[in-house]
């Protein structure tokens, strides 16, 4: 399978009822954590069908895809893509190092090459104390189950195998594997969160008969969410030149020391001049 019908297959899965309900769930997360984050430069990388950077107020937003990623032109107008601000590689961002505020990451790892290099690329444009959220999706859940099985029937070719659930683009990256990428990289999470635990249904009627879990999944199996949302700082911190501040304590003594005895010899000096006639 092709990269381009790779996100091809993601872009028509996002039309379907549980690509609409994991969009909505992500979009409603997104506005509330990027309204106020303020700097001058923030940058969303992929999913165009998502709007990740709509409600933060930064002077310079873009929407960067890779060079064939497209959005689809078939949405309804009240739900069409962003627009497009750049072309470029996700691994080789054209930004110079530490110069953007803020970074938004929805499923780019997952899709990435090298998710490492990606996010290494990430790191080096962030400025320090930028933010980063990360949206991916949870193989610790019944969406996870059910795709692992639907590889697992086919990988072996068994009859009656029931198809993909998700789109085959991409592969699950566990939430604390993300946060040992993030710890060596300096990042600090900040902010944690899962979502969506109904279970994974195609038809939007059952979708919305299992909306009870909604209530009680944040409170009886909170890590188990189909989609985690994370925020992270970039941390950098302060480098102290021991070697310097110990010249400059000696030469602070030593001015010290030459300014308590310039004293007595003047005196001495002043006292023999008067005695001598």
């Amino acid at each position: 399978m092709t990269r381009e019908s790779q996100i091809v297959e993601l872009a028509a899965w996002l039309q379907t009822p549980p690509g609409r309900y994991l969009l909505a769930w992500e979009q409603a997360r997104l506005d509330e954590a990027v309204a106020d984050l303020f700097g001058f430069h923030a940058l969303q990388l992929g999913l165009p069908e998502l709007q990740g950077l709509r409600s933060n107020r930064m002077p310079h937003r873009w929407l960067a895809l890779d060079s064939l990623e497209q959005p689809l032109l078939d949405w309804p107008l009240d739900e069409r893509p962003a627009a497009v601000s750049l072309h470029c590689e996700f691994d080789a961002l054209p930004f110079e190092s530490n110069s953007l505020d803020l970074v938004v990451l929805p499923h780019a790892l997952e899709l990435a090459l090298d998710p490492h290099l990606t996010l290494r690329e990430v790191e080096r444009v962030l400025r320090p104390e930028g933010r980063l959220v990360i949206l991916g999706l949870n193989p610790a859940s019944l969406w996870g189950l059910r795709q692992n099985l639907g590889r697992l029937r086919s990988r072996f070719r068994l009859r009656g195998e029931p198809p993909l659930f998700l789109p085959r683009a991409g592969d699950f990256i566990g939430y604390w594997r993300l946060r040992d990428w993030l710890r060596l990289l300096s990042f600090e999470v900040e902010q944690a969160q899962f979502g969506c635990y109904r279970p994974p249904l195609r038809s939007a009627a059952w979708l919305a008969r299992w909306q009870w879990l909604e209530r009680l999944g944040p409170r009886w199996w909170t890590v188990l969410g189909a989609v985690y949302f994370v925020v992270a700082v970039k941390r950098v911190h302060g480098m102290r030149l021991v070697g310097l501040a110990r010249q400059q304590r000696r030469q602070a003594r030593g001015a010290s020391a030459v300014a308590l005895n310039s004293h007595p010899h003047q005196f001495s000096s002043s006292s023999s001049s008067i005695r001598d006639p």
